[in-house]
């Protein structure tokens, strides 16, 4: 590879040296096509590289991603932990559990109500059909 530099004289300056300028758009024109020639001499600086990078940044990324879903988790049994400890120390201390609906039974709610409604005393009702309701 072989780079061109163009020599400017210019007067001696004070400590008696010639100054070396090289023109930057021409330093970027010719090392340009020996960069594209990377991915024919190099095949792994063009294919491999990039996919090794992706397989090891994608592998921390995930790490990251489910290390946070666990805090998540973390905190949250924790609030539900402390949520358990506080009704617990309510109940020695209070009355956490004041409503105690009471133990019913089907057998039970049938003697309520047949001693509510007497089968032997009725009265005819009749049902109006569907079309007698409208007038027309």
């Amino acid at each position: 590879m072989a780079t061109i530099e163009t020599q400017t004289s210019t007067p001696m300056s004070q400590s008696g040296k010639t100054q070396n300028v090289v023109p930057t758009t021409l330093k970027t024109q010719i090392s340009s096509p020996s960069f594209k020639r990377w991915g024919r001499r190099h095949p792994f600086v063009r294919y491999g590289l990039p996919m090794i990078s992706l397989t090891v940044f994608g592998a921390i990324g995930l790490g990251h991603l489910l290390q946070g879903s666990k805090d998540i988790a973390k905190v949250k049994d924790d609030q539900e932990w402390e949520i358990l400890e506080t009704r617990k120390a309510l109940s020695r201390t209070g009355p956490v559990n004041l409503y105690n609906p009471k133990k019913i039974s089907l057998e039970d709610e049938l003697k309520a109500l047949q001693a509510k409604v007497d089968i032997n005393d009725y009265e005819y009702k009749r049902i109006p059909k569907p079309n007698e309701g409208k007038s027309g």
